[in-house]
């Protein structure tokens, strides 16, 4: 016999991914709760750059926090031979992600969802037929007929499914406060330098008064990450500036044939390593990836036999496989090829069609697979790959 579940979809962490499968499973009539361990407003560390597909994801947010619209790029390898390229249509829009998530669960909110804050979860069990339990810091338990993991990678949800990460990045982050002329100088404009070691690189990214500046690179180099920070806030005469925050994380990439539910248990956005292996560009596949959980969890929900919730379920799987594996195939291809040879990368990102490319990839009018299905393009990515 089914036991009755107190809820009909629960969702574990309150970022972009929990935040947009809370907001589809209430739309959709689920009744629905979200346990967060923090309390929104909070800083997450993050690039905070929203291209076309998060934006279209986010469309209908009553105002969008944007800090910044991105009409222009400039590049440099290793700090050198320094290009910039002006778009005439925006690129990409830049948030700060305590703001950007608070609006995100104010959105969930209106659609009916419970957002519970500063709740932590300890673990995940499914030891009932038809619901799945969450168990609480607190030692209570909240049972669901169907659960949304979206807790990060290292969280409760991925150890329950058993996701496999392959890819894993170090990312080092500075928030820097800056003055209106050097924040005027940076308006509308994000810079993107090549790091020296293999698919390692920094940016710039202008939110109003301040300006976010990482670099990113393969785990197991930290001091060199590090230092290559260092070397990049120096080289742009931003040392002097107020650090606002100063943070660091992992991301990390799944494997192919990493499981993507177990049970009635879901795990999407970072909990499932979905991302773009090349930028590590993860708030669209958060967004998508927790648009497709929360409906399926929906229709899981109102399932009148064991067999139509796992099926419903199942599309979850089918709709990730269908959209977003495909681009991070195409990514790792583009990652391979970049890193070995980075040069012949910038060089061709210089041309105006490296610059169309650019332009239609950050406003998503192109995806990955797309690009790296043209014949031209798939035989260039396999000649630099090898």
């Amino acid at each position: 016999m089914e036991q009755r579940a107190e809820w009909d979809v629960a969702v574990i962490g309150a970022g972009p991914a929990g935040l947009a499968a809370a907001n589809a499973a209430a739309a959709a009539g689920a009744r629905t709760i979200v346990f967060e361990r923090a309390e929104h407003p909070r800083y997450k560390t993050c690039g905070g750059g929203l291209m076309g597909a998060s934006l279209a994801a986010v469309a209908d947010l009553d105002r969008l926090p944007e800090r910044d619209r991105i009409d222009a790029a400039t590049f440099t390898l290793h700090g050198r031979r320094e290009y910039t390229r002006r778009h005439r249509e925006p690129l990409i829009a830049m948030v700060l992600r305590d703001e950007f998530d608070d609006a995100l669960r104010r959105r969930a909110e209106a659609a009916g969802a419970v957002v519970r804050q500063r709740t932590a979860v300890r673990g995940v069990a499914q030891d009932s037929p038809g619901a799945a339990a969450v168990r609480l810091a607190d030692g209570t338990e909240v049972t669901a007929r169907a659960v949304v993991g979206a807790d990060g990678s290292a969280g409760v949800s991925a150890r329950h499914v058993g996701a496999e990460f392959g890819q894993v990045d170090l990312g080092l982050e500075k928030e820097i406060e800056v003055p209106a002329s050097v924040a005027g100088e940076w308006r509308g404009r994000v810079l993107l330098d090549w790091g020296r070691r293999p698919g390692s690189y920094g940016w710039v990214f202008p939110k109003g008064d301040r300006l976010t500046v990482g670099v990113i690179a393969t785990r197991g180099q930290g001091e060199w990450t590090k230092a290559y920070l260092s070397e990049f806030v120096a080289r742009l005469k931003l040392s002097s500036f107020p650090v606002l925050q100063d943070s660091g994380h992992l991301t990390r990439c799944r494997t192919d044939d990493s499981p993507l539910r177990r049970g009635r248990v879901l795990v999407t956005g970072d909990a499932a390593g979905l991302l773009e292996p090349w930028t590590r560009e993860g708030i669209s596949f958060a967004l998508r990836s927790g648009r497709f959980a929360g409906e399926a969890a929906a229709k899981a929900a109102v399932a009148d036999s064991p067999a139509a919730a796992d099926s419903a379920l199942e599309e979850y799987v089918t709709d990730v496989h269908r959209v977003l594996v495909p681009e991070m195939r195409a990514g790792r291809a583009f990652l391979t090829a970049f890193s070995k040879h980075t040069a012949v990368f910038h060089a061709g990102l210089a041309t105006p069609k490296g610059q169309r490319m650019f332009g239609r990839l950050s406003r998503s009018e192109i995806t990955y697979a797309e690009i790296a299905a043209k014949p031209s393009v798939r035989r260039a990515v396999a000649l630099l790959g090898r």
